[in-house]
């Protein structure tokens, strides 16, 4: 996760990479984490459907066309000023990827989980510099 400035603020538990990212957000009930602490997230079109509370929804994504449906302009719009937003949080997570040991983590996911805790560390010590 990143704050509205795009530095890293949390990592969740490492999981294996054949575990998709709704199924991983859905497992650490990320939804009501953010209902409990009153936030909100953008999310990408993979999260569609992610959030169970249509009605007041704290995972915001955008739309997606269906095969008979094409979006309207509105509905485009609302997808650019979406990813335009997420856009500017994807920066946290080149931090992450700028340390290339992760390209060859090759170990039980509770060992990467303390590894990727304590990059976070430096990150956020080398971002705060």
């Amino acid at each position: 996760m990143t704050d509205e400035c795009g530095n890293l603020v949390g990592i969740s538990a490492a999981e294996p990479g054949r575990s998709s990212g709704i199924t991983t957000a859905r497992h650490n009930k990320i939804t009501g984490h953010l209902r409990e602490a009153s936030l909100g997230a953008l999310a990408d079109l993979g999260f569609v459907g992610l959030d169970d509370d249509p009605d007041d929804p704290v995972i915001v994504t955008g739309r997606r066309a269906t095969r008979g449906h094409p979006l309207t302009a509105a509905q485009k719009e609302a997808n650019r000023l979406v990813s335009r937003e997420r856009a500017a949080n994807e920066h946290g997570f080149t931090d992450l990827k700028n340390w290339r040991i992760l390209t060859k983590v090759r170990m039980n996911a509770r060992h990467a989980t303390t590894l990727l805790r304590a990059l976070l560390v430096l990150t956020n010590a080398e971002v705060h510099r």
